[in-house]
């Protein structure tokens, strides 16, 4: 039989996972309360039965792996087929992290620093303007106090514009456009404040960081996050390209109309084959049980076990406050890291949080937040459209609340 050699990887890569990487058999039961975490399933179950969403999978962990993942409703329920945990999910925006993770790999090997401007790797950025209206709404265009820097794509103060022009969106969500081609297009659109100066959530920068990541690495970026990160952790099911077996396992995405769920055709992620680049912003499928290596590596500080992925310099840089005292974020007490948002004050939905707690959200309701105070890691998965604000919703605050409480202190 001859194996490609992705498949030899992955084979290789099986085997020292197997011998680095403890699952959840091993998290001692001591460090959880049994009875309260049966709370989970009736917890989930509600907002099933309530028709807020069709199903869910979420796990609670800490540095010793996952000790508990729960699955309620349904995968598809026009196809009447159940949750499994092993569903796989559009994680959207909770991309990012893992984008930046990327880019703190280069900077631990002295490849680029986050004070490096853009332009030094993609030097189509030379030369930006920036948008300037008088007092009369006269638009014109000046030159910025500064170009921008990695750093400021990493905590989405660069001043780029979040979206895409008429026409160019289009080819961007159906991924008719390579990496560089759709990167290229934002470095010629002004700037819309001077970098460094305000906080405004970016999908474009965050772009931007994966083009940088392909230039400076010379492959790929889906590639760099397979070689470097996926495969060395186990992450099997985490891919901007899922194949047949892995649609298979694809939760169905939904929205809420009157009071009943009905299935969505948007796609946000655009076609899953034939697409000309990865969405560093937005674009992978993952698991509970993938992430909960990934989350479980950052509670660790970038090391499991001899298995060293990132260095803890750069850990502590990702998941501590970036920006100063700039708002940040999308609920109260929240700031931003690189690439990471961070609890500054436990408040709201994080008041069951430490301050220093990091995790980031998605489009369609999915969450993940580390809390390295209390050695927790919460993991909540559904596929719903249309929440007005899913940071804030009350499903990740009944999660978050069952695993704290569960916790044995």
């Amino acid at each position: 039989m001859i194996f490609t050699s992705c498949v030899l990887r992955r084979l290789l890569a099986a085997a020292i996972v197997a011998t680095t990487i403890q699952y959840s058999a091993t998290v001692r039961a001591a460090d959880f309360d049994r009875e309260k975490l049966e709370h989970l399933h009736s917890t989930m179950q509600k907002y099933v039965d309530d028709k807020s969403i069709a199903g869910a999978v979420v796990a609670i962990g800490s540095r010793e792996g996952i000790v508990i993942t729960e699955a309620v409703g349904s995968l598809n329920r026009e196809q009447k087929l159940p949750m499994n945990a092993d569903a796989v999910f559009r994680i959207a925006s909770m991309t990012k992290p893992i984008t930046a993770i990327a880019i703190m790999m280069l900077v631990d090997e002295g490849k680029l620093a986050v004070d490096d401007l853009v332009e030094k790797h993609l030097p189509e950025f030379k030369d930006q303007m920036l948008i300037e209206s008088n007092r009369n709404g006269i638009i014109s265009l000046k030159k910025p106090g500064r170009p921008i820097a990695v750093r400021d794509l990493l905590t989405h103060t660069s001043g780029m514009s979040g979206g895409y022009p008429t026409g160019i969106k289009d080819l961007y969500f159906q991924r008719n456009l390579t990496l560089g081609e759709s990167v290229a297009v934002s470095s010629q659109r002004p700037l819309e404040y001077e970098p460094g100066l305000k906080w405004s959530y970016c999908n474009a920068g965050i772009d931007t960081l994966g083009r940088i990541v392909e230039v400076v690495a010379g492959k790929s970026f889906e590639e760099f996050l397979e070689e470097r990160l996926f495969v060395p952790l186990g992450m099997f099911d985490t891919t901007f390209y899922p194949n047949d077996e892995q649609l298979q396992r694809l939760a169905a995405l939904y929205e809420s109309k009157n009071g009943e769920l009905r299935p969505t055709g948007f796609q946000l992620l655009g076609p899953t084959k034939k697409a000309k680049h990865p969405i560093p912003a937005g674009g992978l499928y993952s698991t509970a049980h993938d992430l909960g290596h990934l989350y479980r590596l950052m509670l660790t500080r970038g090391a499991i076990g001899e298995l060293r992925l990132l260095s803890e310099k750069s850990v502590d840089e990702m998941t501590s406050i970036r920006i100063g005292e700039l708002p940040g974020g999308f609920t109260p007490g929240v700031s931003m890291g690189f690439g990471w948002q961070v609890t500054r004050v436990p408040e709201g939905v994080h008041s069951m949080l430490s301050a220093g707690s990091f995790g980031h959200g998605g489009a369609f309701g999915t969450q993940a937040w580390i809390d390295p105070q209390q050695d927790l890691f919460v993991i909540l998965l559904i596929q719903q459209s249309g929440i007005p604000n899913a940071d804030a919703s009350e499903i990740r605050r009944d999660l978050q609340q069952v695993a704290v409480d569960a916790l044995v202190r």
